[in-house]
């Protein structure tokens, strides 16, 4: 089975015994090609050693083969400005775009004004991921923008528009829920919180809401003065606690939004001589590398990043196919460490 010089679709065609726009779609994995053909074209094409012409078949179908994934500007400690957490998802989003035969394209947001003229628009990218948003209440027009001119898009994080199948999240309520429990199965009494418990910071948001509605149906009470507002570096974490202790505002147990929030809080304990977890236990949220490697190890809420960029992928994929997304929403997992 070899034809004179390179071989072509046609040459596939004829050997496996079908059309050449059947060789076409099925080599594009396309649905509208049954498994056994599309395994059968897939066969004769590894025999013949033929490569698919990826640009000419872009210029067909007016598809780049790219996603664009696009990170926004996070205050950080250091130059990177990007969240550990967003670093292990990228890593994930990457190895299922390979896996789908896509590239990734990856780039750093904080100015640009236009994403669908800058990627999708120029053929750049067929859809966009988008990762982290600062206060989500300023980016809240431009996710709007990109419904009005039917862009293909998926989030990480908050829901946009009421349109479930354009998210994927953790169940951030749920977390909240989990830290709660553990606390409480503690016997600790008097609880603090320590991140962004407002609109702008929706996932944070969620996770508070899901740690207060625990107490108050166990009877315990989260007060105002034992909420300290910060954004997820460990250097807000850090003044935030600072204040907590400088308002001599009592608590054993303290539930970090984020896992560099929480770091901060133990450098904060630590400096006023508190013991974790004797004096006060501590549990943050992500599960980010440096929890397992820190005194005292975090206890932190799992987000499964994995399966995140995984997710994201796919759906993403499936909304520029136009099929209907289904699968949202990550289900947190409590990880029990030294801190509490």
């Amino acid at each position: 089975m070899k034809p004179k010089g390179k071989a072509t679709s046609f040459d596939i065609a004829h050997f496996a015994g079908v059309s050449q726009s059947t060789v076409s779609r099925a080599l594009r994995n396309s649905p509208l090609v049954n498994e056994e053909t599309r395994r059968r074209v897939w066969e004769v094409a590894k025999e013949l050693n033929y490569k698919v012409d990826k640009n000419a078949s872009n210029l067909r179908t007016q598809q780049s083969s790219t996603l664009a994934l696009l990170l926004f500007e996070d205050p950080t400690g250091d130059e990177s400005q990007i969240n550990p957490f967003f670093l292990n998802m990228l890593g994930s989003i990457t190895r299922a775009c390979a896996k789908q035969g896509y590239d990734l394209l990856v780039s750093f947001q904080s100015t640009s004004q236009d994403w669908r003229a800058d990627y999708e628009d120029s053929h750049r990218a067929d859809g966009i991921i988008l990762l982290g948003y600062g206060d989500y209440m300023d980016y809240q027009s431009r996710l709007q923008q990109l419904l009005t001119q039917d862009t293909k898009f998926v989030c990480w994080g908050a829901t946009v528009d009421g349109r479930e199948d354009l998210t994927v999240s953790c169940d951030n309520y749920g977390g909240g829920k989990l830290a709660a429990e553990h606390l409480l199965q503690q016997n600790r009494a008097q609880y603090a919180f320590v991140g962004d418990a407002s609109e702008h910071s929706p996932e944070f948001f969620a996770r508070f809401k899901g740690f207060r509605d625990t107490l108050i149906a166990n009877d315990c009470v989260l007060s105002e003065r034992q909420i300290a507002n910060a954004i997820s570096t460990e250097e807000s974490g850090y003044h935030a606690t600072r204040s907590l202790l400088a308002n001599n505002i009592q608590f054993d147990a303290l539930f970090a939004a984020s896992d560099l929030i929480a770091i901060g809080a133990l450098k904060a304990l630590k400096e006023a001589g508190k013991e974790v977890p004797d004096d006060v236990a501590v549990i943050g949220f992500d599960n980010i590398a440096a929890a397992n490697f820190i005194s005292p190890a975090l206890t932190t809420v799992q987000q499964n990043t994995t399966l995140a960029g995984q997710m994201l992928v796919n759906n993403l994929l499936s909304l520029i196919k136009g099929e209907t997304v289904t699968d949202t929403l990550l289900p947190p997992k409590l990880i029990v460490r030294r801190s509490a």
